[in-house]
C-alpha cells in the first residue's frame, strides 16, 4: 500500500510541478486545461507557480511521512492528509462546490474521477494509519 500511494501521490505531485513550471500537460491549451482541472467559474488560466508548488510540497510531505510513519510528526502529517483527501472528495458532491466550479469538463470529471481518487487516497492513508 505504501508503494502504491507513493506512486500515485508522486505522479500527482509531478503533474502539479509541471504546471508550476508553466508546462501544460496533458492538455497543451492553458484555457482548456484550466477548465479541465480547476473548473472555477470563467477560468481561463492555470494557477500560478506558488500555489502549484505548495500543492507539490504537501504531496512531498505526505510521501516522506508514508516512509517515516513511526515518527509522531509523520503520523500527524498522514492524519492531516487523510482528512484533507476525504474532505476534498466529499465537497465535490455539494451544491456549493458545484456552483463554484461549474466549468466543463471539470464539473463532470470531479464527480466521476477526482473525488473518487481523493476518497481512495484517503482510504489508503487510513488503512496505513490503522496498521493495515
Amino acid at each position: 500500500m505504501t508503494i502504491l500511494l507513493t506512486l500515485v501521490l508522486g505522479l500527482i505531485a509531478a503533474v502539479h510541478f509541471a504546471w508550476g513550471m508553466r508546462i501544460w500537460i496533458p492538455i497543451r491549451d492553458e484555457a482548456q486545461l484550466a477548465r479541465t482541472v480547476v473548473g472555477a467559474k470563467g477560468v481561463d488560466r492555470m494557477p500560478g507557480t506558488i500555489p502549484c508548488m505548495l500543492v507539490v510540497a504537501g504531496f512531498a510531505a505526505s510521501i516522506v511521512a508514508l516512509w517515516m510513519r513511526d515518527m509522531a510528526l509523520a503520523r500527524f502529517v498522514l492524519w492531516t492528509a487523510a482528512v484533507v483527501f476525504f474532505a476534498r472528495g466529499a465537497i465535490a458532491y455539494t451544491k456549493v462546490w458545484r456552483s463554484m466550479t461549474p466549468e466543463e469538463p471539470f464539473n463532470t470529471y470531479d464527480q466521476r474521477y477526482y473525488a473518487p481518487l481523493c476518497f481512495a487516497i484517503g482510504a489508503g492513508l487510513l488503512i496505513i494509519l490503522l496498521g493495515g
